[in-house]
């Protein structure tokens, strides 16, 4: 049985996320998955808009995923490489380079990720969205919970 292990933040779940985890996972006959933590997320000047509970169950939900842990340090890959028994080590291409000390314990590979797709530009895209449009948003919403609410009493 090969075992396949990544490692990811895995904030705001896409499709470049499901493209990557299934091509990871037709890399052998398991993938795990490391998952930031929150804590690490921090250490390393990320903030996560799910918490670590909720990136991990969207992540282990994913059908490509055999199981998820925690990443709590940089630190934790050689042991958690031992410790799942992983095969092969990968991660998307845009860290090619940083991990090939860990190919004494197993193969390291790199993946392209999907061309236009990142949660760094979904955030960006999302933040253009100005404080306007969200009360807009806000009171159109209210409007249809209004409208709902008077239909569903009659």
């Amino acid at each position: 049985m090969t075992t396949v292990i990544t490692y990811g933040t895995f904030d705001l779940f896409h499709v470049g996320h499901v493209r990557l985890l299934k091509r990871l996972s037709q890399l052998g006959d398991q993938l795990i998955v490391g998952i930031s933590s929150d804590e690490f997320n921090l250490l390393k000047g990320k903030s996560s808009f799910f918490s670590y509970e909720e990136r991990a169950e969207i992540v282990e939900s994913c059908k490509y995923v055999t199981s998820v842990f925690p990443e709590h340090d940089w630190q934790q890959k050689r042991e958690d490489i031992v410790k799942y028994g992983a095969d092969i080590f990968a991660m998307g291409d845009d860290w090619k380079g940083k991990f090939d000390d860990l190919s004494d314990l197993c193969e390291v590979v790199y993946l392209t990720r999907t061309e236009d797709v990142s949660t760094t530009k979904i955030k960006k895209s999302l933040s253009k969205i100005d404080v306007e449009e969200l009360d807009r948003i806000e009171s159109s919403l209210h409007d249809v919970i209004s409208i709902v609410k008077s239909l569903s009493l009659k």
